[in-house]
């Protein structure tokens, strides 16, 4: 007879991808244990191979969870009714807002992505590239005489720019709503005026 699904599996799953996501940021991927996830996650090893087979699949799932989900929130805020330079501002404060509460999801993006299988760190980069392209757009619509058919000059400013933002927690971890809005706003005004922008 196969085994029941418990009610708070959901729960119990996110729990451990949290308290993984967190271990594996701060010990590193390589020197974590399933025994360490398990002290943090307050539950015994094997209940967490009862979830995840390995290490391996829990990195994956955290990869997949954060950076499926940044894609789907930064994607569906798009806003194209704006003016193309207020859509860009939308979207530098959105992606900024959706990183809030994953400094170590971002963190294991950043450091473990080349752990997993080629295959697995192909599906990664098509979401990073969903959104590259997202950003990509909205700076050529709020300065197409800027890039007209230079891609490697809207390329350089799209990833400037997803360098400042993804790099935010290190100065202002803890950051709230009201500080991310406001970084967002300096980034965007030096994106279109430049310096005498801010």
């Amino acid at each position: 007879m196969a085994r029941t699904i418990a009610k708070d599996h959901d729960q119990k799953r996110e729990q451990i991808l949290h308290a993984a996501a967190k271990i594996f940021a701060t010990e590193g991927f390589d020197r974590a244990s399933m025994a360490q996830l398990a002290r943090e996650c307050g539950i015994s090893k094997a209940n967490i191979y009862h979830y995840y087979d390995s290490k391996d699949a829990i990195l994956f799932d955290i990869l997949d969870t954060y950076l499926s989900g940044l894609r789907d929130v930064v994607l569906s805020a798009d806003e194209p009714s704006l003016s193309p330079e207020d859509r860009l501002r939308s979207a530098i404060r959105e992606i900024l807002r959706a990183y809030q509460g994953s400094d170590y999801e971002h963190q294991v993006q950043l450091n473990a992505l080349s752990s997993l299988s080629e295959e697995q760190q192909d599906m990664m980069r098509a979401y990073q590239r969903d959104m590259v392209r997202f950003l990509s757009d909205c700076l050529r619509g709020a300065a197409p005489e800027v890039f007209g058919d230079d891609r490697a000059k809207l390329r350089a400013v799209t990833m400037s720019i997803f360098g400042m933002l993804n790099w935010y927690y290190m100065w202002n971890s803890g950051a709230g709503a009201q500080a991310r809005d406001d970084y967002a706003r300096l980034v965007a005004d030096l994106t279109l005026q430049g310096l005498h922008g801010i």
